[in-house]
């Protein structure tokens, strides 16, 4: 196949992102090669050996993350782990109350599914996208049947979990001495390392459910950030304006979490926050990969 019928073949309307339910979310079809979000635009899958990513390739599904979307309840196996690329998924644990609390996020650093190939199958959490945007999804037996072959592959899966247990640690100490205002600047700066850009799409409802605190004292502490010129929010946005203002009024943990990431994970996984690399070995719009006739099967409808 040549660069050209590549190239089509990457703007094919079949190839572009979709919600998972289309019944239930509706978005205009964006093309890959304008997505400007292919798989190695999460660090994790672009750390994977050159094999894995190769066997692993044509089973990737690109699929749209809506606000608020739930991708698993508490106690579900999940059929397929996601990797965001730009978006952010809140790690979350509900009371019988319904009361909630964050545990952790995941975003474009690494992936949602830890318990598939922990041995698990599923955890008390629930995962719910927090920022909307983009990412893939990798059926759990492709994902298990590289993570039990062992190697390279498990031992930076492995890896990741153990950053994701740190930041689960972390946030615990983080919610038990630290003051709200401090828990949100952490928050906004975990969120932006994991997104491209440096604004974050969602509501101050959302964010006072993954802190667990009433929604007025999010709204109080926003506005405290916004009146110092940190931030600015309207309508669901949240941009970031001074982000060194913000490492200067976060705790520690976030400090901590990030030092840990990159303790653990290669340079491209533990690198939060930076834009993803050019498409060395597999093309701008997946052009000069052997696998991308098959993710055209696998991500048509």
């Amino acid at each position: 196949m040549t660069c050209t019928q590549q190239l089509r073949v990457a703007s094919d309307p079949r190839l572009a992102f979709r919600p998972l339910h289309p019944t239930t979310y509706s978005s205009a079809p964006i093309p890959l090669l304008a997505s400007l979000s292919g798989p190695d635009a999460n660090h994790l899958l672009a750390a994977m050996p050159m094999p894995a990513f190769d066997s692993w390739f044509p089973h990737l599904e690109p699929v749209d993350l809506q606000l608020g979307q739930v991708l698993c309840e508490s106690g579900r196996t999940m059929a397929h782990a996601y990797f965001p690329t730009t978006s952010v998924v809140s790690l979350m644990y509900v009371t019988r109350a319904g009361e909630s609390s964050e545990l952790a996020m995941v975003g474009n650093e690494g992936l949602v599914g830890v318990s598939l190939f922990l041995g698990g199958d599923s955890t008390p959490s629930r995962a719910v996208v927090a920022s909307a945007g983009r990412g893939y999804r990798l059926n759990a037996v492709a994902l298990q049947d590289e993570f039990n072959a062992g190697g390279a592959v498990m031992h930076l899966l492995l890896r990741y979990a153990q950053a994701l247990m740190t930041q689960m640690g972390q946030t615990a100490v983080c919610n038990r001495h630290h003051s709200l205002n401090q828990w949100l600047c952490r928050w906004l700066l975990m969120s932006l390392d994991r997104l491209p850009g440096h604004e974050l799409l969602m509501t101050q409802e959302l964010i006072s459910n993954m802190l667990g605190v009433r929604r007025e004292g999010v709204t109080e502490a926003a506005l405290s950030l916004q009146k110092a010129g940190l931030i600015s929010y309207a309508r669901g946005h949240i941009t970031v304006l001074d982000r060194a203002g913000l490492e200067g009024r976060a705790c520690e943990c976030y400090s901590a979490i990030r030092s840990e990431y990159a303790r653990l994970l290669p340079d491209r996984a533990a690198n939060l926050g930076t834009a993803p690399r050019s498409w060395t070995g597999h093309g701008a719009g997946l052009a000069g990969h052997s696998a991308s006739p098959a993710l055209c099967r696998s991500a048509a409808p």
